[in-house]
């Protein structure tokens, strides 16, 4: 039997795809053989503190206070956020959503950092008054809401670093009250869920493994001298776990969750290695994970001229860097990394946070960033992005969605979506996330129930809609084509799988022209005639051309034309965003005022080559 050439590609593609995930598998819970119980705290240092600092670090601080104005900067910035603090009252127990603590640990941890470091570089007593009577609250309570994990772990956190920053401030009697919540609500809870095998966020591989871990983990450090059987048992499965997650940043250090879930997985993961290498003198090689090294790419590739992400999946819509990459960029020695986190810094200092000042990397303050290739694919995640600048904050800037449809986890059904920015103006965008989906303990709705999470919510295709999800999953996307050069891009992304209940092949390209406009093409051969509908997002206001095969988006005075090229005969038109009448509609869901979609519908269609232009008009 003859095979369609068609067919070939895609199955070559796919297998070279899934050569790619079993070698990232790989990574993923090997990595990693940490020392027993007994012998992973033989190196601990005594003394306190202990956690991402010590004595000689402090005065390392204090010195480049007096000689950098711009770590300065931060630390005025700090500070502020630290005085502001001394007014306000103990947090109190509270989950207001019928859930999470989370927010409640997360303010505790905030301040506990802020005013703990201020007493560090000046000695302000006022402040370590104020810590004292946050932490106090926090080890009454009746417990740190172990049923969502992450709560007790950035608590956990959040009394580690009090208990050991401002060891020498407290009392036998304070240190015990501490001590013993971090054990008993902290560091017990962790090991039922450690032994006698690991279930749950130490098995799995996304952000909860690194924050559960990475929060856990301080608390057994921060309390290993008084409490070392308990502690070598907590770090020993910690150091296990986690390279369950940091697989998934091979080869090329995307995060499979989105940028800013990124964010939170990573910075979990780099308090707990600078806590290792602090306390410990080691990080059981947990930094050389492969991929780890290239991670600092992801955000700084993953965000537009403008600085916001690209914030497919359940991630925010937020301008990008972290601490992070102040400690990448020193870590690896990879200017471009302190360079990211440096220009949002000097932008708004209002971001700066203690972690800056702890991993503070002058080393990018000069970078050229012209030397940046301006397109990169992030391989194994499957998701791109192309650019015609980085230092022109009119830049054309195409950012490409593939990869997979998963059952669980950030991601959203948004396989060939695309956001698009030119003129400093996002044009085709992602709605965001949905916070019912969230909130599935107060309904019973599923998650693709939900329009911002559906393919129809994203600016990609739709075939013969239903109420059930309008992509397979799961399913995957790779990316089979990817080239750069001085004057062009192209991406050709397989959507055949994801649509592989309707077509025997799906395959989008994506063609940034001269770096001056792009074209999106479809072709889609069916097994039989299909429904089909494009769409794509936007916030702009639109005008249609009198004949449909053009129309003009306008915003902030700046405009960008839309035309179809191909084939003859098929129509724009402006629909509201917001589900198809076959597509479920929960009347708890959000509402996408100030939005609407663009969209070519095809109501019986075979075989297809669809071509849109994109164009900003300079």
């Amino acid at each position: 039997m003859r095979t369609l050439p068609g067919f070939r590609r895609w199955l070559a593609a796919a297998c070279a795809l899934a050569a790619g995930l079993a070698a990232v598998s790989t990574t993923r819970g090997a990595g990693v053989a940490p020392p027993v119980p007994a012998q992973i705290l033989k190196t601990l240092r005594p003394g306190h503190p202990r956690l991402m600092l010590d004595a000689k670090a402090i005065q390392s601080l204090r010195a480049l206070l007096a000689s950098d104005p711009f770590a300065r900067r931060i630390y005025d910035q700090v500070k502020s956020q630290a005085t502001k603090e001394l007014k306000t009252k103990p947090s109190e127990y509270a989950i207001r959503d019928g859930r999470r603590l989370l927010s409640v640990s997360r303010r505790v941890l905030t301040r506990v950092r802020l005013l703990a470091l201020v007493h560090l570089v000046e000695g302000s007593k006022p402040h370590v008054t104020r810590a004292w009577a946050e932490l106090e609250a926090a080890a009454g309570f009746k417990d740190w809401n172990p049923k969502h994990f992450l709560d007790t772990a950035e608590m956990t956190h959040a009394l580690a670093i009090g208990y050991d920053w401002l060891h020498d401030q407290w009392s036998p009697s304070q240190r015990e009250l501490l001590r013993k919540a971090i054990v008993q609500k902290g560091l017990s809870q962790a090991r039922r869920v450690y032994v006698p095998k690991h279930r749950g966020w130490a098995r799995s591989a996304n952000n909860w493994n690194q924050v559960c871990n990475g929060g856990i983990g301080m608390g057994a450090l921060a309390v290993a001298d008084v409490e070392p059987a308990l502690a070598g048992e907590i770090l020993h499965h910690a150091v296990r776990s986690l390279p369950r997650a940091m697989g998934h940043y091979a080869p090329d250090g995307a995060g499979t969750e989105g940028v800013t879930y990124w964010n939170y997985g990573t910075r979990y993961n780099l308090v707990f290695l600078s806590a290792l290498r602090s306390a410990l003198g080691t990080d059981f090689g947990l930094a050389k994970t492969p991929g780890f090294a290239e991670s600092g790419d992801y955000q700084l590739y993953l965000s537009g001229a403008t600085g916001y992400s690209f914030n497919f999946g359940d991630c925010g819509h937020t301008q990008m860097s972290t601490p992070q990459h102040f400690w990448m960029g020193r870590r690896y020695g990879q200017p471009r990394y302190s360079w990211f986190r440096h220009r949002m810094l000097a932008q708004d200092i209002r971001r700066a946070r203690v972690t800056d000042l702890l991993w503070y990397d002058p080393s990018g303050r000069d970078f050229d960033v012209t030397a940046l290739p301006l397109d990169k694919r992030f391989r194994g995640a499957e998701t791109a992005s192309m650019r015609s600048s980085w230092k022109d904050a009119n830049a054309l800037v195409l950012a490409i969605q593939a990869g997979h449809n998963e059952r669980h986890g950030h991601r959203h059904i948004e396989l060939g979506s695309f956001i698009l920015e030119a003129l400093g103006v996002r044009w085709a965008i992602d709605l965001g996330s949905e916070r019912q989906t969230y909130m599935g303990h107060k309904h019973k709705f599923s998650r693709w129930d939900f329009y911002r999470t559906r393919a129809e919510g994203q600016n990609t295709l739709v075939m013969n809609p239903s109420k059930g999800p309008d992509q397979q999953v799961p399913s995957a996307a790779p990316i089979t084509q990817f080239e750069s050069t001085p004057e062009r891009a192209t991406a050709v992304v397989d959507l055949s799988q994801a649509y592989a209940a309707h077509a025997r092949q799906v395959r989008r390209t994506f063609t940034m022209v001269d770096r001056r406009h792009v074209t999106v093409c479809d072709e889609v051969r069916a097994t039989k005639p299909v429904d089909l509908w494009w769409f794509l997002h936007t916030r702009a206001a639109v005008k249609l051309d009198g004949d449909g095969r053009g129309a003009t988006l306008s915003q902030d005075g700046k405009q960008l034309r839309i035309q179809i090229a191909e084939p003859a005969g098929v129509r724009l038109q402006v629909m509201d965003a917001k589900p198809l009448p076959t597509s479920p509609d929960p009347p708890i869901q959000a509402r996408n005022d100030g939005s609407r979609k663009l969209a070519i519908h095809l109501p019986s269609v075979a075989e297809l080559k669809l071509t849109v232009r994109l164009l900003p008009q300079w």
